[in-house]
């Protein structure tokens, strides 16, 4: 199976404009994200519609292409890319990697690779909770499987509701997981859900991946240790720095 890696990558940024070209030990993010992905999959994409990323991403050496500014998400911007290097590369499986993690390692990616079978549709990473602060996070969405590892919803809230117990007590009672929202599409299934209307679900916990699910899509899970580090704010990019020397 062939896999290609694409990072979206876009300049206006409402709380960090310009975030993909923050220098990190001497580098622009974007091109940490490129660099880290290459050494999990060989044929790795930057999309953007930015002039100074394609120009940054062309001096490091980098695969780059434009896309439309309209996108509203990663997802349909991959869609896009994928159908233009399409005419040049064959390829099974599309890798959304997010642009604004840098600290991503290759055996995340790795770990996605191996959830292709020929019935998988959609892939994505999932990590234990081990914090019942996350869990309570509102902005860290959560994931429920079943016995197979596929998805079975995600939400904001904490689920499952743990009845009777404490919360304070939750995480010894049960295992939560925690969705990373790096994905991978088969490339027929990657077109086809960005045509779907937005759907009840995804609009009430503003979480995309529930337009898939609400639409009859399954979406198979790996875990992974690894602790997501987005950078959306300038603060978090300071912290990053301090967290990873």
């Amino acid at each position: 199976m062939k896999f290609i890696g694409i990072i979206p990558a876009r300049y206006a940024s409402s709380r960090f404009p310009g975030k993909p070209l923050a220098i990190i030990h001497g580098k622009p993010m974007i091109q940490h994200v490129y660099e880290n992905a290459k050494q999990a999959i060989e044929n790795v994409w930057v999309a953007t519609d930015d002039e100074r990323i394609y120009n940054a991403v062309e001096n490091f050496g980098g695969k780059v292409l434009y896309t439309s500014p309209d996108h509203k998400s990663g997802t349909d911007r991959c869609a896009e890319a994928a159908k233009k290097i399409s005419k040049s590369h064959t390829f099974d499986v599309v890798i959304n990697i997010q642009g604004d993690e840098p600290f991503l390692k290759p055996h995340h990616l790795e770990g996605l690779k191996q959830c292709f079978a020929p019935e998988t549709q959609i892939a994505t990473l999932v990590k234990n909770a081990v914090h019942l602060k996350e869990v309570f996070d509102p902005n860290k969405p959560k994931v429920v499987l079943d016995s197979q590892g596929t998805a079975l919803y995600f939400s904001r809230s904490p689920i499952p509701f743990i009845r009777g117990v404490e919360k304070t007590e939750w995480l010894a009672q049960h295992k939560f997981w925690m969705h990373v929202g790096i994905y991978a599409y088969k490339a027929k299934i990657l077109q086809e859900i960005t045509q779907l209307q937005p759907s009840k679900l995804e609009l009430a916990e503003s979480l995309e991946q529930l337009r898939w699910l609400e639409n009859g899509y399954s979406i198979k899970t790996t875990t992974t240790d690894y602790e997501s580090f987005g950078i959306d704010t300038p603060e978090d990019l300071d912290k990053a720095l301090q967290l990873f020397p």
